[in-house]
């Protein structure tokens, strides 16, 4: 059993370092904090969505944003779009799964605001149907997935794809990239 916790860690930690010696990866983890903070500055929100782990994922970094990362400092505008049950329920019954987030984007994204989307396969059809509805709103969409990008390839302004097709691997390298983007704009918001 030691041997394949060891070899579960040996894995977490490839994948991480397939991102640590991906340049083009690196650099777009610095855009997608730039264009953020940049949201931020020009008044602008950032909304999280995701499924299951991912939703959870989103969940946590909004609350990196509208809490605090590593400063005592005012809060950011983020929000993840589950959060209010009610809505979640009501429009998965009433309409479809499929459009939940697509339908919030509609009642409260504005132009500038940013759109991050988790989704391990870059395949689940209720983000990819926010992403259209973003871009519809004149939104920025970044999209955080696995190594194929799925879908959500062709439909994201920046693509976070982890180099991994592991859910659990791909998961914890997201939470990774959204802590250092967090860190990222909370140094370059509160110069």
């Amino acid at each position: 059993m030691e041997n394949k916790i060891k070899s579960i860690i040996a894995s977490s930690i490839k994948t991480k370092q397939d991102i640590l010696d991906n340049e083009d990866m690196i650099k777009l983890i610095n855009e997608c904090s730039d264009v953020i903070t940049q949201a931020f500055k020009n008044g602008q929100k950032v909304l999280f969505c995701g499924n299951g782990g991912s939703a959870a994922d989103a969940q946590h970094l909004a609350a990196e944003f509208s809490g605090r990362f590593y400063t005592d400092r005012e809060a950011l505008p983020a929000e993840a779009l589950h959060c209010n049950t009610s809505y979640i329920t009501a429009v998965a019954n009433d309409y479809s799964y499929d459009v939940i987030y697509s339908r919030m984007i509609q009642g409260i994204g504005k132009p500038g605001d940013v759109l991050i989307g988790l989704s391990t396969s870059g395949n689940s059809k209720n983000i990819v149907e926010a992403f259209k509805t973003a871009k519809i709103k004149n939104m920025i969409t970044i999209g955080f997935t696995g190594e194929s990008g799925g879908m959500m390839k062709n439909i994201s302004d920046y693509l976070l794809n982890v180099p991994s097709n592991d859910t659990p691997r791909i998961q914890e390298s997201h939470i990774m990239v959204g802590h250092i983007i967090c860190q990222l704009v909370e140094e370059k918001y509160f110069v």
